[in-house]
């Protein structure tokens, strides 16, 4: 039992007032603010679906766009999400909060189901390998490590962080485009700026499907996760799925591995499933210091984001004029005046509607507090406050 009286042996001997004394008391012992509770290990599996829906730079499915090939290609896509043997559903939340994390389109998160299945240790006989599919070349380009031994491209975190960086790079030089970053992932930088070029467009006016010059599989790319949005999309439709994915999911996150400790025995030391963690690590065989795992959260393992101060308008009004802070208008409100004033620091992969419903406010009232725009990103680290709801 968590709290009150642990045996019935012991409840017999206390008067009846005992037990419901020592609740009110444990209850007044625990914090108060949700900054200082242990981060979070598991989230519902619809609030993950809910994240990459915010996410998506074209949020409703195009289905002109889309042929009945590749959604049948991709028809199995919703069942593996909703598999709670599967690791695809875990696996595609870290992705998005990666994704989300950088600011970047979630539909850069279909691209390891179409690339590997969500299969991290997934290897191609021409040579790619790895959830997104690297080839060696391309891993060492953007600083994967590839050693004896190790092979960096089996590992969820370090090819995720290069394929977010990667993908990133490819964003912000096609304007933004999502379409041209995936074609030019597919591709290569190059060829799609040549294709642009031939075609007398550029990032800004591109008709990503009339490029010319280019390989009918690149072009093939985008239709397979257009199909890939569309399938998600129509799945949300359906009730079977909807509570397939209401369930417990761990939330993942990258560990590092100490010196001289085998992947198995640092499972156990965690009190984490060791076939589970082998499967979502391929790369590490041995103990290799420095490596970073991919497992679940668990207490005390140090992902909580720091606090930032908790700032007022009376501590600003006393900011000297001299100083840095006074040179520019706090956009603060004053919580100090109000013992409902809460406070709540964003997690990696939160999102407004998950925070909101946490505290059973409104997105709207969540936002307006906090003088955020609807469009707003919340990254890891920043302090949302706003009224308890009494």
């Amino acid at each position: 039992m968590l709290l009150g009286v642990s045996s019935a042996s012991s409840a017999q001997s206390l008067p009846a007032s005992a037990g419901l004394t020592q609740n009110i008391a444990a209850l007044g012992a625990l914090p108060i603010d949700p900054a200082e509770l242990p981060p979070a290990t598991t989230r519902n599996g619809r609030e993950i679906f809910a994240n990459f829906r915010e996410g998506l730079a074209a949020p409703q499915c195009d289905a002109e766009a889309t042929s009945p090939r590749w959604r049948k290609q991709f028809a199995h896509a919703p069942a593996r999400l909703g598999n709670v043997e599967d690791d695809a559903l875990p696996l595609f939340g870290y992705v998005v909060d990666e994704l989300r994390a950088a600011n970047l389109p979630t539909e850069f998160a279909l691209i390891p189901f179409v690339e590997s299945g969500y299969r991290p240790g997934a290897r191609n006989p021409s040579g790619p390998a790895g959830l997104w599919q690297f080839i060696a070349t391309t891993a060492r380009n953007h600083r994967v490590p590839m050693e004896k031994g190790y092979d960096g491209r089996l590992s969820a975190v370090d090819s995720t962080r290069a394929a977010v960086r990667y993908l990133k790079t490819l964003h912000g030089m096609f304007a933004g485009d999502w379409q041209l970053a995936v074609m030019a992932y597919n591709a290569g930088e190059y060829r799609i700026l040549q294709a642009l070029r031939r075609g007398g467009m550029n990032a800004q006016n591109a008709r990503a499907a009339e490029l010319p010059g280019l390989s009918p599989i690149t072009y093939s790319y985008v239709e397979k996760l257009h199909a890939l949005a569309c399938v998600l999309e129509q799945a949300e439709k359906e009730p079977d799925l909807m509570a397939s994915l209401n369930r417990p999911v761990p939330i993942l996150k990258g560990h590092t591995l100490p010196a001289n400790t085998s992947l198995a025995s640092w499972s156990a030391q965690n009190a984490l499933d060791p076939s589970r963690i082998a499967r979502l690590n391929p790369a590490l065989t041995g103990a290799r210091a420095g490596s970073r795992v991919l497992a679940p959260t668990f207490i005390g393992s140090g992902n909580e984001p720091a606090l930032e101060p908790l700032v007022t308008l009376a501590e600003t009004a006393s900011t000297p004029a001299s100083s840095p802070a006074a040179a520019a208008p706090a956009r603060v409100r004053s919580v100090a005046s109000t013992s409902s004033a809460r406070r709540h620091t964003v997690r990696n992969g939160e999102s407004a509607w998950t925070i909101a419903r946490r505290y059973g406010i409104s997105v709207k009232t969540l936002l307006s507090f906090n003088d955020l725009e609807a469009s707003a990103i919340l990254r890891p680290g920043m302090v949302l406050r706003f009224e308890d709801v009494r």
